[in-house]
């Protein structure tokens, strides 16, 4: 049975082309700041910036980390991105298999 609250978290962001996130996403797997990052090439996005409403085709990135690693990982990707605001918006992971999440949590740098 998969534990409550496991300790994992999905991160979203996005990067401007498939070039972009796979640099982004080999860098912070490289790091142990994310065990894993899942590129998504191909989406549309729709947004408010500077008083205009835009459009761009994006790759949404689905990242793979702990709790405890967020601060740096967050840190790290504002300095990585080619974005002035990238998105970091983080989802708490309910549940998971235990085979997954003992990889996931082995996968990365402990604080």
């Amino acid at each position: 049975m998969p534990e409550a609250n496991p300790p994992a978290r999905i991160v979203l962001t996005t990067a401007a082309n498939p070039e972009e996130a796979g640099r982004l996403a080999h860098i912070l797997v490289e790091e142990r700041l994310a065990a894993c990052a899942t590129l998504v090439p191909g989406v549309q996005s729709i947004y408010r910036w500077k008083d205009a409403v835009e459009s761009a085709t994006e790759t949404m990135m689905l990242i793979k980390t702990g709790p405890e690693q967020l601060a740096a990982l967050e840190t790290r990707l504002l300095e990585l991105h080619s974005y002035e605001t990238p998105e970091f918006l983080v989802l708490t992971v309910e549940a998971g298999s235990h085979p997954y999440l003992d990889w996931l949590q082995g996968s990365l740098r402990k604080v």
